[in-house]
């Protein structure tokens, strides 16, 4: 005990706002239940592996540690009994066992071991023991008792989200009207009032109409009459007839608030149609069991996770899957196939012990030793290892939890535990990395390349070149392209026919419209006409012609196919489209070239542009309503020339996955080529001044974060080093960003796919071709892929052959 009474003074308790990291080392993924533990220091009450544990004490001196041994015991199968079938409880699409209505069942037992370990002698004292230092016991029993931090920082990401079982109670439901027509609901033998459908029917509580409810991605459910009910009448709730149990609960659904609620008055606003809840058994799945049950079907999920093959399972070196975090299938599928670019193992992997052999006091924020961590726990192999030689990973794999929390903090979407769109995840990721790269080689750049925008004026025949930074190539998918239209159109005839007599056809007759990539590209590299064009040339409105290139061809490109798109009613959907990717690709022809012999330029803009012309503020107030971006608002009126809400509305959707949808807005024609300045935000450089820091260092920082005063904060704190190393003015604009660039013949390396019916739903796998054979990364599953479907994917990483 004299040992411990040495270190006494370096003993600390956690206060409340302090994390707690118990649950895994901040270096690697070494979790209580690793073969040697984890070290919690009592002083820093940071957690650590055994390989990072002495390193830690020798930089910092820190000596007391918990050490916390998990052991953890199956169930017998026999304790858990037989019982009643398990009811579905919970949406869990992409959450490992989601689909499985067993999942929830607690199959292991868990049991800590404590002991107190000072270094570097590696002393150990049993914990607990009343001879410990009261100190020391009541820091131990501090650390034990708090919450751990990745919980925490999970809790406080889930905070004001809907995790899929719990519903708001509807504002209509209190005062609901219900009409006196006299109509009673028979018990049994319901059917839509409009097409005689007998299941997925919905009574409207407030006239009581029986009407099928929504179309499903694979044409099942009903025919759309409930909703057109709500768009005739205005009459809000309706709840799905056979979900209604004996206690009064049932699925009610608000088309006036768009979402699922709760009714707690629905026994009465059934009692007005006669029924008597009492009465009622359930007959029907619940609106979470249906999509469930959706998701499981013979088709496009199947294709995609290869459930249909006889995978092998995979592990070692660069084989290690990820865990869900619950709808995380996006970031992992992003950072599988980022981890294959050898510019991301360079810097994440060759240099980790660079990054943690400097200890620094908040590690679980540092942006290098995060992704370190992540890069070394795909690559070193100690993380991947197959369970009985099966596919049931369950305890393998690592978490992401810790590089989540950290780089997408603030972030109101990748925050949260809601599914998000991986093309846009990926370019937030660009984005972040630009930001964590100052004076060091920056990942990204190996993805980064330029596009050469070239618009000829139509009446003076003049040219304009301008040049922007991509990391991601858009090709727009031409479904009226199709090489099987009339394939299409026959089953499409078929389907409608099925529908009309109340029938449906079995999923695996679908026929996806084809195309070939080709297609894609060669849409890309249409011309397109800019109407109101102002041109320098004549000082006066015009016409234009503008075509894109690819003015560089970077190592590695990436193409995004955009499969996302919106219904005539604004329904969000993806295009159910299998395109044709080829192995080897040859882009020469969309490489820029640049001003030709006997192009002219047009002149530069001197003095003020014009004023563009007023636009309807009725028009402008009714797209902003509908939630579209005020900027995105001002280009849709300007380019329908003020000619209404409707031509306004149809541009939108013509044009919502456009690049620049919410930049700026600047017509046609009146921007400036003068050199681009950064000017901060002034109530933004007086807030940060105002925290202690000089205007040279919060301009830097505004300027890394796009003016973002959170972020900013964030970015002083974590580049301390650089912030007094940099001029402010060495990334002006006036040096040329650099760009790598080679021949234009790529090989595909990997894709990701999505499965679902639009980018907020469903579920992400990604398929990467390591050495000579494709495997897949289905969150913690790694297999062999049997039947890779290339076709089906939404991003495709291509890699620039040598030679």
């Amino acid at each position: 005990m004299e040992l411990l009474q040495k270190h006494l003074p370096q003993i600390r308790l956690p206060s409340n706002i302090q994390s707690v990291y118990k649950d895994e080392c901040v270096y690697s993924y070494d979790t209580p239940e690793s073969p040697t533990g984890l070290y919690v220091s009592l002083t820093t009450f940071l957690g650590f592996g055994e390989n990072y544990v002495e390193g830690y004490f020798q930089k910092t001196g820190n000596a007391v540690f918990l050490h916390i041994r998990r052991e953890k015991h199956e169930i017998p199968s026999e304790q858990i009994g037989e019982g009643p079938e398990k009811k579905i409880t919970r949406l869990a699409i992409g959450v490992e066992g989601g689909f499985d209505p067993e999942s929830g069942r607690k199959k292991f037992e868990y049991k800590d071991n404590y002991s107190i370990v000072v270094f570097p002698q590696k002393e150990r004292f049993p914990y607990p023991d009343e001879r410990l230092p009261l100190m020391i016991s009541n820091s131990a029993k501090a650390v034990i008792d708090a919450e751990g931090a990745i919980t925490k920082s999970e809790k406080e990401a889930l905070a004001g989200t809907w995790d899929g079982e719990v519903r708001q109670v509807s504002k209509y439901a209190k005062d609901l009207e219900q009409l006196n027509n006299g109509k009673k609901i028979p018990p049994l033998g319901w059917k839509c009032e409009k097409c005689d459908l007998t299941n997925n029917l919905w009574l409207n509580l407030t006239d009581g109409s029986i009407l099928c409810g929504r179309r499903f991605f694979d044409g099942s459910g009903g025919n759309d009459h409930a909703v057109e009910h709500y768009k005739e009448t205005s009459f809000p709730l309706a709840v799905k007839l056979g979900t209604i149990t004996s206690d009064g609960k049932g699925d009610v659904y608000s088309y006036a608030e768009d979402d699922m609620v709760e009714d707690p008055n629905l026994v009465n606003h059934l009692a007005h149609f006669g029924i008597k809840v009492a009465m009622l058994e359930k007959t029907e799945k619940s609106m979470v069991e249906l999509e469930l049950d959706l998701n499981q079907r013979v088709g496009e999920w199947n294709i995609l996770t290869e459930s249909n093959s006889n995978l092998v399972p995979i592990s070692g070196a660069g084989y290690t899957g990820m865990r869900n975090l619950g709808n995380s299938c996006y970031l992992n599928s992003v950072m599988q196939v980022m981890f294959v670019i050898p510019d991301f193992i360079q810097r994440f992997v060759v240099r980790a012990d660079e990054y943690f052999s400097r200890y620094p006091d908040d590690p679980a924020n540092d942006f290098n030793i995060q992704m370190a961590k992540l890069g070394t726990g795909l690559w070193s192999g100690r993380y991947s290892a197959i369970a009985d030689n099966s596919l049931d990973t369950e305890s393998t794999g690592i978490s992401p939890a810790m590089v989540k929390n950290l780089i997408t903090k603030n972030h109101p979407d990748f925050s949260t535990k809601q599914q998000q769109d991986a093309q846009e995840f990926f370019l937030y990721l660009m984005n972040v990395l630009e930001r964590n790269s100052r004076g060091q080689e920056n990942p990204g750049d190996s993805l980064k390349f330029c596009i050469e925008d070239r618009v000829e004026c139509n009446a003076s025949k003049k040219v304009k070149y301008t040049r922007r930074d991509e990391w991601c190539l858009p090709l727009p998918v031409p479904l009226h392209l199709a090489t099987n239209a009339d394939e299409v159109k026959e089953y499409e005839a078929r389907k409608a026919e099925a529908e009309a007599s109340g029938k449906q056809l079995p999923p695996d007759s679908l026929v996806r419209p084809r195309l070939t990539l080709q297609q894609c590209l060669d849409t890309f590299a249409q011309s397109e006409i800019i109407e109101q064009y102002f041109s320098t040339a004549i000082n006066d409105s015009t016409t234009a012609k503008k075509t894109s290139r690819l003015a560089s061809m970077p190592d590695y490109l990436m193409l995004h196919l955009k499969k996302f798109t919106l219904r005539e009613d604004w329904v969000p959907i993806k295009l159910d489209v299998s395109v044709d990717m080829p192995d080897i690709l040859d882009l020469s022809s969309l490489r820029g070239t640049g001003l030709q012999a006997g192009e002219e330029l047009l002149p530069d803009l001197e003095g003020q542009p014009p004023a563009p012309p007023p636009m309807d503020p009725e028009v402008f107030n009714s797209l902003i309503e509908m939630g579209f971006p005020p900027e995105a608002c001002k280009r849709a009126i300007f380019f329908t020339k003020n000619s209404g809400i409707e031509p306004a509305t149809q541009w939108m959707m013509e044009h919502i996955a456009d690049s620049d949808f919410g930049d700026p807005f600047v017509p046609p024609g009146t921007n400036k080529t003068t050199k681009k300045t950064f000017s901060p935000d002034p109530l933004c450089l007086e807030q940060l001044m105002s925290m202690g820091f000089n205007e040279i260092q919060a301009t830097k920082a505004l300027k890394a974060t796009d003016n973002n005063i959170e972020r900013a904060t964030d970015w002083i704190f974590s580049h301390p080093d650089e912030i007094d190393a940099m001029d402010t003015d060495a990334d002006d604009g006036s040096a040329q960003p650099q760009y790598r660039d080679g021949n234009a013949n790529y090989k595909l390396v990997a894709f990701i796919s999505h499965m679902g019916t639009s980018s907020q739903v469903g579920h992400y796998v990604c398929h990467i071709l390591k050495d000579n054979r494709w495997v897949i990364f289905n969150d913690s599953k790694v297999a062999i892929s049997q039947n890779p479907p290339k076709e089906l994917g939404y991003l495709y990483l291509y890699e620039r052959l040598q030679n």
